[in-house]
């Protein structure tokens, strides 16, 4: 059957966008992994599928490539709201995720901001695989994990160009203290307001940027004391800025372009 999308990036971080809003959703795992492969399918970071929704513009359903759901996404969550905002001409849109209702809004420059919600900071929401404190895990590097409906573990390092994050982030990810697997991220910490991310994604690899482990990345360093409230994230693809005032929620703002439409044929 023939499936229309769009396919958008942020920064390079590449996601496509499936609206079944008022129609069946035939997304499955075996779906997602057709249309995920970057030779045979369209490929992608993140695919976000619209479905109705009571209590906001649509509720968003995430996929991985590799055919494994995901509870939120940053970028595609900006992508999504860039497309209903404009459909609806309005400058703020009200979208439901696994994280519950998300409140994104235009910016200055063409940017979309999206209110991530709250992270979750305790050993049983990440989650990890016994009681700990999230701020230091017993693992080498001393990293600091959090929840940002997806799993984060964050490494500070003094120079990022000596981390092979192809090689060392797939045993990490699979590490025992995380039954649900995690995003991987090495930091290294240019000034209070800016940081140098490089990621290795759950489900994914290596990203050229990934927002939701920005925001991650970022309430890791703050709850460390290394980083302000407001911090500019340097990604391989580009630059997101992520503010949380230490409590309450997490605001992640960054722009999204266009890439293609048309339709996918999928059995």
């Amino acid at each position: 059957m023939p499936l229309p999308f769009v396919k958008m990036h942020a920064h390079g971080d590449d996601f496509i966008i499936i609206d079944r809003r008022g129609l069946h959703d035939p997304i499955t795992a075996k779906v997602a992994r057709q249309l995920g492969n970057r030779h045979t399918g369209i490929g992608f970071n993140q695919l976000a599928v619209l479905l109705d929704c009571d209590d906001a513009a649509a509720r968003i359903k995430f996929w991985n490539p590799n055919g494994t759901l995901l509870a939120t996404c940053g970028s595609a969550t900006r992508g999504v709201a860039d497309r209903l905002m404009h459909e609806a001409g309005t400058d703020s849109v009200v979208l439901r995720t696994d994280r519950g209702l998300l409140t994104c809004a235009r910016a200055a420059g063409r940017q979309i901001s999206v209110n991530m919600g709250e992270p979750s900071l305790d050993w049983s929401a990440v989650p990890l695989a016994e009681a700990m404190d999230t701020l230091t895990l017993p693992i080498d590097g001393n990293p600091a994990a959090c929840s940002m409906g997806n799993p984060h573990c964050t490494f500070f390092v003094e120079d990022l160009t000596a981390v092979d994050v192809a090689t060392v982030g797939p045993a990490l990810e699979i590490h025992p203290l995380f039954p649900a697997k995690t995003n991987v991220h090495f930091v290294q910490v240019l000034d209070r307001g800016h940081i140098r991310l490089r990621i290795w994604e759950r489900g994914g690899g290596v990203p050229l940027g990934s927002g939701s482990c920005c925001c991650g990345a970022v309430v890791n360093g703050i709850r460390r004391g290394l980083l302000d409230a407001t911090v500019q994230v340097h990604c391989d693809g580009g630059t997101v800025t992520v503010h949380w005032a230490g409590e309450g929620a997490v605001v992640l703002t960054g722009s999204v372009e266009p890439v293609m439409q048309g339709s996918a044929y999928v059995g």
